[in-house]
């Protein structure tokens, strides 16, 4: 863990949270500024900034992600559920530790859906497939 980390205080106890669910591997619990009732955040308690940090025998913590989904769509009686996870500060991610904002769904709740989406350009998929295979 990192000492001035905000989510590894967390994990630590010395800063407080709503926690939901903690494990050895990972830890939930309801965001502080949330975007709908139930908003959560899913972590691993391994320090990691972004996804691309995390070494494969360290992704473990993945498989616990279906099941806190699906007991938080429960218990909060949402009909659907957004998965966030951001990476670098472009993309939004404010705390430099990997984590997932688990976001709850109701019908008519405002919230901003995908923005929207105009035709993929053939030229620019070939190039990031070609690039992508090499």
């Amino acid at each position: 863990m990192v000492d001035d980390c905000l989510f590894c205080k967390i994990i630590r106890g010395e800063v407080p949270s709503y926690t939901l669910y903690e494990d050895e591997d990972v830890k939930v619990f309801l965001d502080l500024f949330p975007v709908s009732s139930g908003h959560s955040l899913f972590l691993p308690k391994k320090h990691f900034e972004q996804i691309f940090d995390v070494p494969e025998q360290d992704m473990i913590f993945m498989k616990k992600l279906p099941m806190i989904s699906t007991k938080l769509k429960e218990v909060t009686g949402a009909t659907g559920l957004n998965i966030f996870q951001n990476n670098g500060k472009d993309a939004g991610q404010v705390v430099r530790h990997i984590h997932f904002h688990l976001i709850p769904r109701y019908p008519e709740d405002g919230l901003m859906k995908f923005p929207p989406q105009s035709d993929l350009d053939e030229e620019v998929a070939k190039g990031i497939m070609n690039s992508f295979k090499t």
